[in-house]
């Protein structure tokens, strides 16, 4: 038999939820419902004012209070040990787990408990490249540098799952339709890019030869149909020592080297939804953007293709000569054409290039 307590607690219990509207409490089924109920709530408090239930339950068991706090529908600030950061939902706003973002062991940890879907992966078809000349040159340069900055330092079977991602997206209906397009999404807006090294300065660091060159090995076989089995049809990504708030949202696949890879839930995951074509348009993107990854780039280009590209920025006849000192970068221009424009910066001929207003 409960203890007397135990039974003054339930009915205390059974008198809060009642006070809140809600329909939890005993009530005796040959009477009308909620016959009675707000008298004999009123009988066993004295009052239905707070005061007077705060007075009727201030020696119950915490554990009962509890249950019946969590039923009371009335506004309150007591979210009843929730998760900090998940008390409430706010679409307006990321959600976060807390006010600190956590550390690499504890996003390590994080990553750890989610554990791979039990499903099984679904390998991508292969994709063979069709461009020729400028076209491919681009799409074979935008993936190298995607595989060298995001997995530069990888295994070769990280690389590669790099690179299948970029070819994941390009073949899914919710991203361009070029292998440029897709790197280089976002890159010139407000709201981000997809590839953060199009965006965070990366470009403007010089790169090691040797892994330059394995990064473009990776990526000219990726684009002559190789496919990484083990990640599937991945279309995110991210380093095993951060935990976006993005990640329990996706299906968990698989971890390559540093990076866990992850698909789209539902029919948007499955294989069948990766019908998108290429369409080309890779010189869309400003060739100096792509070039900015690559020093030797520049440096490899002929004279006379760089003087021609400066005198058309410039306005007038620039002799290869006067490249020495000066160098071209892009500027976000929403009013310009493709969203850029051209920018000469430094010295030709030992001059410092006029600004256009001056």
């Amino acid at each position: 038999m409960p203890s007397i307590r135990r039974q003054r607690d339930l009915k205390a219990a059974a008198a809060l939820i009642a006070v809140g509207g809600l329909s939890a409490c005993a009530t005796a089924y040959h009477l009308p419902r909620q016959h009675g109920r707000a008298a004999g709530v009123a009988s066993q408090a004295g009052t239905l004012s707070d005061a007077g239930l705060a007075r009727y339950v201030a020696d119950m068991d915490p554990a009962m209070l509890a249950l019946a706090r969590r039923h009371d529908p009335r506004p309150h600030k007591d979210y009843w040990g929730r998760v900090k950061g998940w008390e409430v939902i706010d679409i307006a706003t990321i959600p976060t787990l807390g006010d600190t973002v956590p550390d690499f062991e504890d996003a390590r940890l994080i990553n750890a408990y989610r554990l791979p879907a039990p499903l099984p992966i679904e390998a991508a078809r292969p994709f063979v490249l069709k461009a020729s000349g400028e076209e491919r040159a681009r799409a074979l340069h935008c993936l190298s540098q995607a595989v060298y900055f995001e997995a530069g330092f990888e295994p070769a079977d990280g690389q590669a799952a790099v690179a299948q991602t970029v070819l994941n997206r390009l073949r899914h209906p919710g991203y361009p339709k070029s292998i440029c397009g897709v790197i280089y999404e976002g890159s010139l807006r407000s709201t981000g890019c997809q590839f953060s090294f199009t965006c965070d300065g990366s470009l403007e660091r010089a790169v090691s030869p040797a892994l330059w060159n394995q990064a473009e090995a990776v990526a000219r076989r990726a684009l002559s149909g190789f496919v990484m089995k083990d990640v599937g049809v991945a279309t995110h990504y991210h380093a095993d020592y951060v935990s976006p708030y993005w990640a329990p949202t996706l299906v968990k696949l698989r971890q390559v080297g540093t990076h866990i890879f992850y698909r789209w839930t539902g029919p948007a995951g499955t294989l069948a939804a990766f019908k998108g074509r290429y369409a080309g348009g890779e010189t869309k993107i400003s060739a100096d953007t792509l070039m900015g990854a690559d020093p030797r780039t520049l440096e490899a280009a002929p004279p006379e293709v760089l003087a021609q590209t400066l005198s058309q920025t410039l306005g007038g006849p620039a002799p290869a000569a006067a490249l020495k000192d000066a160098r071209i970068v892009v500027i976000p221009d929403v009013a310009a054409p493709g969203g850029e424009r051209l920018k000469i910066e430094g010295t030709v001929a030992g001059r410092r290039i006029a600004t256009p207003e001056e």
